[in-house]
């Protein structure tokens, strides 16, 4: 498997389990991301995504997103898509 650091996160919302993702590489909906930071290392499938309240399937560089996550992330957390 390979990581290509695609984001990083920008905030996180622990009420509702949502990490806002500033893209520097293209993503989208079953993509798998591992997000590593200084507390947080853990792998996810991107279940959905939304750009200003707004349901999307896909997301490109520079866009700015919000992902449901399945652990708690932090500012500065690295997000890298996986791929077999």
């Amino acid at each position: 498997m390979s990581e290509v650091e695609i984001g990083k996160v920008t905030h996180y919302y622990g009420h509702i389990s949502v990490a806002i993702i500033e893209l520097f590489g293209d993503l989208k909906v079953g993509d798998n991301i591992h997000i590593k930071g200084h507390t947080s290392d853990f792998n996810q499938q991107v279940s959905s995504m939304e750009v200003e309240h707004k349901v999307i399937t896909e997301a490109k560089a520079g866009d700015s997103i919000g992902i449901k996550a399945s652990e708690k992330t932090h500012p500065h957390d690295k997000v890298f898509k996986v791929t077999p």
